[in-house]
């Protein structure tokens, strides 16, 4: 299964006979609560999840989004109508970002039939799909959270992978060579590093580049379809847009691990190494 698909292919698979479960993830970082937003109008049968309330653990020693427990999430995604063996598709406004971490969480619990809407809602509506603001009820599904499906890095395997690996930073350039840091401790990156700003794997209308074009890009960073055994990590401010770079990377048809603490949590350790500048070490 692909991870992600068009808008014409959602419209397609929701009149059919399997119909997947909707799951609308907007958010903004640092922005009002984006439920009004949902109220107002979302694509018909969607469920709105909260990110920060939902798909996220408490702030604190784990980063600004630590992931949440994982029977905690599997609750949510009960009340979402999320069942094992149903498909999932989730979006958000047209960044990617948030519906990628839903994604994200949500194979990495163990769920094999979850995608993204590539573009989001404003690829839905600029498709000529309808948006409803009736209130959704589901019914219970039955997804019980197995964690392990993806893979997961802490503080020190995020290190290691820095030196063994290819480890990218998908922030902005600017905050990976820590010329501005507007939220955490301190700028600069994991020492051996590779600065990856996941903006760069869309196109101006916030959809995904081709797999072959996201292909030459990693490679240009030192990552190949090829490396067999070579392994690769990304992360990002608080594990939100690394798990967009994540998804990047599996169009692109490669495997890659997220350090989900990421640099919310590494840079708040006073005794973690911080390099600064264009280049990894």
């Amino acid at each position: 299964m692909t991870a992600i698909l068009s808008a014409s292919e959602l419209m397609s698979e929701l009149a059919g006979p399997r119909p997947p479960v909707l799951l609308d993830i907007r958010w903004q970082l640092g922005g009002p609560d984006q439920r009004p937003a949902y109220e107002a109008g979302h694509i018909p049968g969607a469920v709105y999840v909260d990110l920060d309330r939902e798909l996220a653990g408490p702030a604190g020693s784990g980063g600004r989004h630590p992931l949440p427990e994982p029977e905690a999430f599997g609750a949510v995604m009960r009340r979402a109508g999320v069942s094992a063996g149903a498909p999932v598709v989730v979006y958000d406004g047209g960044l990617g970002w948030a519906a990628a971490r839903a994604w994200w969480l949500l194979r990495w619990t163990g769920h094999a039939e979850v995608r993204v809407l590539d573009g989001g809602l404003a690829a839905w509506t600029a498709a000529g799909g309808a948006v409803s603001a009736d209130a959704v009820s589901p019914a219970e599904g039955d997804f019980k959270p197995t964690p392990g499906g993806l893979g997961l890095l802490d503080a020190d395997g995020a290190a290691a992978l820095a030196r063994e690996g290819v480890l990218l930073d998908a922030r902005a350039g600017e905050r990976y060579r820590g010329e501005v840091e507007p939220i955490d401790r301190v700028g600069g990156h994991i020492p051996g590093a590779v600065s990856a700003p996941t903006t760069e794997n869309v196109g101006a209308d916030g959809r995904f580049l081709p797999g072959a074009e996201l292909r030459a890009r990693f490679a240009g960073l030192g990552v190949t379809a090829e490396d067999g055994g070579r392994p690769v990590g990304v992360y990002c401010g608080s594990g939100v847009s690394g798990a967009h770079e994540v998804l990047a990377l599996e169009v692109a048809g490669v495997a890659a691990a997220l350090y989900a603490g990421s640099w919310s949590q590494w840079s708040s350790d006073p005794e973690r190494p911080v390099a600064t500048g264009p280049l990894p070490r």
